[in-house]
């Protein structure tokens, strides 16, 4: 595909975004793609360290979470107002990425060793919530309610849509950058080969470590406005294993290292969840199990996810 064919689809995507409020008042449906539209940005988000830079996370919920939480913390222990809490929440998962980063990167830690570390702080950071009394322990955090966007707070379902939609048209902007600036090519280079890009110049454990920062900064931006739909917070929810599963497999079914990728996944495997629960009913772990189907037959049959077989065609 042509970069005119990709702006031309971009602008068609973000048409169709906003006029989904419009083509139906069914509040199912709008909570679909509420749902689907936060997966989407986390999905972006993974896809800036995965995607781009090669480095693959199976715990991006710790991210996801410590943002969540740090928002929340400060709201209702401290009593801050819930803007600068959600600034406070996105610093807190991209500093908790430049410290795992820190550690693993600095000792070359790479591909199945990298991902078993972030798998594993994600479950050290879910038992601590779930133990400490500051994060509420089992019993979880609430937030209370107080609408208005002072607060950000919606009522109004169709304005925590716009929000979203916002947020991955961000996320959409990010990944542009990436694809044409020098940054990101030196991402490119890391994740392509690391000894060639560092015999070039290129300062691998720099640009590592700058993807990652902001990789769980944008993580903890989706954190934050869960944690404010919701009001509600626990470790299952904060650190939960589905956070970081959907959070991976939105860019690999849509395309690893596309700008749409991320996109195209969280629509298709939403849409794919709501299919099953049509059709089979609300059967705990279903979901999973779809997903990890779905995850084998992409991984044998389009490697390369749904937008490059797109980009196949187009070139045809």
């Amino acid at each position: 595909m042509t970069g005119g064919a990709t702006r031309a689809i971009g602008w068609l995507l973000l048409a169709s975004a906003l006029a989904i409020p419009q083509l139906s008042d069914s509040s199912a449906w709008l909570t679909f793609w509420i749902t689907t539209l936060l997966f989407a940005f986390l999905g972006q988000a993974w896809n800036v360290l995965a995607g781009y830079g090669g480095q693959f996370s199976f715990g991006h919920a710790v991210f996801f979470g410590t943002a969540a939480y740090a928002s929340a913390i400060l709201q209702v222990r401290y009593g801050v107002n819930a803007w600068p809490a959600a600034v406070a929440g996105i610093a807190a998962g991209g500093a908790v990425g430049a410290f795992l980063g820190a550690v693993s990167f600095r000792y070359g830690l790479r591909g199945s060793y990298f991902a078993l570390v972030t798998l594993a702080f994600a479950e050290v950071f879910r038992i601590l919530a779930n133990s400490l009394p500051f994060t509420g322990g089992g019993q979880g955090i609430l937030i209370p309610l107080m609408p208005g966007a002072s607060n950000l707070q919606f009522l109004d379902r169709t304005s925590v849509y716009y929000l979203l939609v916002g947020l991955v048209v961000v996320g959409v902007a990010i990944s542009r950058w990436l694809e044409a600036s020098r940054f990101g090519a030196w991402l490119v280079a890391v994740r392509e080969n690391e000894a060639a890009a560092s015999a070039l110049g290129i300062r691998v454990f720099r640009v590592k470590l700058a993807a990652i920062t902001l990789s769980g900064a944008m993580a903890g931006a989706a954190g934050v406005i869960y944690a404010q739909m919701f009001l509600y917070l626990d470790a299952a929810i904060a650190y939960g294993p589905h956070v970081s599963v959907e959070a991976l497999l939105g860019p690999i079914i849509g395309g690893l290292g596309t700008v749409f990728g991320p996109i195209v996944g969280a629509v298709l495997l939403h849409a794919l969840g709501e299919a099953a629960k049509s059709a089979m009913g609300a059967t705990p772990g279903l979901n999973l199990v779809l997903y990890g189907i779905v995850l084998v037959v992409i991984l044998r049959f389009l490697p390369d996810g749904v937008v490059g077989l797109l980009k196949r065609w187009g070139g045809r």
